[in-house]
C-alpha cells in the first residue's frame, strides 16, 4: 500500500485570469490555503473602505475552505501580511467574528505593498476534524 496521500488542487470557479497558483491544495485531511486579498470583483482591486476589504477577503477565505468540505474553525494556522500594522486592531474585530470556536495560531506580518491596492493578504493551513 503506498504512503502517497491524495492530492488535490482547489480553485474557486470563475477565476478571471490564469494565474500561476491554485488558490488551495488539499493534500488528506490537511488544506494548504494560498494568500488571498480581499478584492471587489467589480474593479478587481481592494475597496477604498477597510471594513469592506476585510469582509471581502474573509468570504473569499471562506469560499475557498468551504471547496474542501471545511470551514474557518478548521484552521489551525494563518499569517496575515500588512503594510499598515496600524490596523491589526480593527482586523481583529472583525477576524474573531467569524470563527465559533478555538482560534488558529496566528501571525500578523509587516510587509510591503500588496498586490491590488490590498492592506491585507491572508494565508493558512486547515485540518478538516474527523
Amino acid at each position: 500500500m503506498s504512503s502517497h496521500k491524495l492530492r488535490r488542487n482547489i480553485n474557486l470557479p470563475g477565476r478571471k485570469e490564469p494565474l500561476p497558483f491554485s488558490d488551495a491544495v488539499l493534500v488528506g485531511d490537511t488544506l494548504y490555503l494560498s494568500g488571498r486579498i480581499g478584492i471587489d470583483p467589480v474593479t478587481g482591486i481592494a475597496p477604498a473602505d477597510v471594513d469592506q476589504e476585510l469582509r471581502l477577503l474573509f468570504d473569499s477565505f471562506e469560499a475557498v475552505l468551504a471547496q474542501a468540505g471545511m470551514t474557518m474553525n478548521d484552521l489551525v494556522w494563518v499569517q496575515i501580511f500588512s503594510p499598515d500594522v496600524s490596523l491589526w486592531k480593527r482586523f481583529n474585530a472583525l477576524y474573531v467574528q467569524r470563527f465559533s470556536k478555538e482560534l488558529p495560531a496566528r501571525a500578523f506580518v509587516g510587509s510591503g505593498p500588496l498586490l491590488k491596492n490590498g492592506r491585507f493578504e491572508m494565508m493558512g493551513i486547515a485540518v478538516k476534524e474527523s
